[in-house]
């Protein structure tokens, strides 16, 4: 999920107050995106007094743009208590230079509902689609995996599903580049009689051929790290759930590891001997290469950074925006969705 260099200029506005380590991340994950994709504009959105000091020791945008503003969305905040006092927010701002197509994309690492809820209310829902949808990567035996949603809709039915399932495709193809990834449906068993009704229609609308989803039946928990599928759906409160334990157990696993290496003379040599494998396996593994979940469904390009990631962490969430909007991923989902769409009008017309 590397930049690329290309001859279109794209622009993103940062929302440069958001996340733990705000403004300094930001400035300095903008000079590493820079650095792997030299086509990207910057806009930082956010307290000039702040980040201009930040600027003046950047390789990159020691005379960036920035637009103004000393207010910023709490961590704290409701989605509704951002909306209704946020206008003025670094955050609010940035969403509306891509909402006037004055930037390409947004990215964040602030507060996730306020996020989606201003980010939904300014750029709106696309044509077609009944909601939009958090889209994220895992790491895996094999190549990365994405699963969608992972926690804007707590409740799902199987047209929400079956549009998951096609936002997903164009998701990975714009940025794994595989045409015609796998896509399978969490479910607590891989059974066709498994699972809640909805699941079991969704299922057997991705079976459709004509609908052009590559779907290979349903996936259980086991197989998110085994990398069974490209596309993993599932509703958001199951999403959230299985991103919070795979959090959880990459933390869990890093810290057993530790303390097994420090727990005696002889380990500790161990260690010395294992440590450039390990090296290989913690960058393989590091939550930061994976960072930089995408809102789906919307008439603009929104990029949640995680709230607790450095500038490296940040630096890929930029680069997730900018391949976004280098590969044409919102006209993808334009297009996947009307055909779905017709698919799904003939055949009312054919019950009838």
């Amino acid at each position: 999920m590397g930049g690329y260099t290309l001859s279109k200029v794209v622009k993103i506005a940062l929302d440069a107050m958001g996340g733990d380590s705000a403004p300094a991340s930001v400035v300095d994950g903008a000079d590493i995106a820079k650095a792997k994709s030299p086509h990207i504009e910057i806009l930082f959105v956010g307290d000039e007094n702040i980040i201009r000091p930040l600027l003046g020791k950047s390789k990159f945008f020691k005379n960036a743009e920035v637009f103004h503003t000393d207010q910023a969305v709490s961590s704290s905040d409701t989605a509704s208590q951002a909306v209704r006092r946020g206008r003025d927010s670094s955050m609010w701002l940035a969403i509306a230079e891509v909402a006037a197509n004055r930037a390409d994309a947004i990215v964040s690492a602030g507060n996730t509902g306020a996020l989606m809820a201003m980010a939904k209310l300014q750029l709106r829902t696309m044509p077609g689609i009944t909601r939009p949808a958090i889209a994220g990567f895992f790491p895996t035996e094999h190549n990365p995996m994405c699963m969608l949603d992972l926690g804007a809709n707590l409740e799902c039915d199987e047209e929400n599903l079956v549009q998951f399932a096609l936002m997903g495709q164009a998701f990975y193809l714009s940025l794994m580049g595989k045409v015609n990834p796998s896509v399978g449906l969490l479910n607590v068993g891989e059974e066709e009689q498994k699972g809640h009704e909805y699941l079991r229609l969704a299922a057997q609308e991705l079976s459709n051929p004509d609908l052009g989803v590559n779907y290979c039946g349903f996936v259980e928990g086991s197989d998110l790290v085994k990398g069974s599928v490209d596309i993993v759906v599932t509703d958001g409160f199951s999403g959230n759930v299985a991103l919070k334990t795979a959090e959880g157990v990459a933390g869990l696993f890093a810290l057993m590891l530790r303390r097994t290496f420090r727990a005696s003379l002889l380990s500790r040599v161990g260690y010395l001997f294992a440590r450039n494998a390990l090296k290989l396996f913690r960058a393989r593994m590091d939550p930061r290469r994976y960072n930089g979940a995408v809102f789906l469904g919307l008439n603009g390009i929104a990029v949640k950074s995680h709230g607790g990631t450095d500038a490296l962490g940040f630096s890929n969430a930029i680069d997730v925006a900018a391949n976004l909007v280098d590969h044409g991923f919102i006209p993808d989902v334009s297009a996947a969705i009307k055909k779905a769409d017709l698919i799904r009008d003939k055949r009312k017309i054919c019950n009838e």
